[in-house]
């Protein structure tokens, strides 16, 4: 018992003190101190190890506002990692785009696949589950109804309640799938490096394929050594040195 109480002391303190240190950044930040801001909302995930959108949506602010265009689209990149739909985040990391150098056209997806990765991304993976979690519920509800319903027609309206429903939590199910899939495979990374160059192959001796400027987005497909090859917007690919940079994900 007395473990129990010192565990959930430990818990409560904890999260107290994540608290505290969030409302210290949101209050240094409308003082317009956002370097001691953003020691404090560092502090909440550095020591306290809490993470949420709200918390690197601030963090992106604090940056956007110190003109330090890799860490505010990171941050940004991390908000929207944890709430893809969270509306400030997008409209922020519009603006914080505008101040990189590279222009770097995005190649549209189209046909079938277009289709399914635009309605399995409308919601994170996690309210996929908990919509699906919603379905199955309905569907006992119908399966109870019509289980001691004594009516012919309500029999028949809680059947064919049961089918639509059921088909609605096999799309749900999937469409979390998929986009759990996705989240987990794709590894978006922001360079941070003023100048990189990107290069045929994992070696300086590799020939110059595109420079990218701090704040340009890729995607990480392998990693080898002090190598990552990446993976541009438009399709192009390469291999660019681990420390010029940083994973979202």
């Amino acid at each position: 018992m007395k473990n129990i109480l010192l565990y959930l002391f430990l818990l409560l303190s904890q999260l107290f003190f994540a608290q505290n240190s969030f409302e210290k950044g949101n209050a240094l930040y409308q003082k317009g101190q956002y370097e001691q801001a953003v020691q404090e909302y560092e502090n909440v995930i550095k020591t306290e190890k809490q993470q949420s959108a709200e918390l690197y949506y601030n963090l992106g602010n604090c940056y956007y506002k110190l003109n330090k265009v890799a860490p505010a689209i990171y941050n940004y990149e991390k908000a929207l990692a944890l709430n893809p739909n969270h509306p400030e985040a997008l409209n922020n990391l519009k603006f914080a785009k505008k101040l990189t150098i590279d222009e770097i056209k995005e190649v549209p997806k189209v046909g079938f696949a277009k289709l399914i990765r635009n309605f399995t991304g409308i919601y994170h993976y996690n309210t996929w589950a908990w919509i699906s979690v919603a379905m199955a519920s309905a569907f006992l509800l119908c399966f109870i109804g019509y289980y001691f319903s004594q009516r012919t027609l309500a029999k028949r309206v809680y059947f064919i309640g049961m089918f639509l429903i059921l088909l609605a939590l096999l799309v749900t199910l999937t469409a979390g799938f998929l986009e759990k899939s996705h989240f987990d495979n794709e590894r978006p990374a922001i360079v941070f490096a003023e100048i990189a160059e990107v290069r045929s192959e994992p070696q300086k001796a590799g020939s110059p394929i595109i420079t990218l400027h701090e704040g340009a987005k890729v995607y990480v497909k392998q990693s080898l050594q002090n190598w990552k090859k990446i993976e541009l917007t438009d399709g192009t690919e390469g291999w660019i040195e681990s420390s010029a940079v940083k994973e979202v994900k």
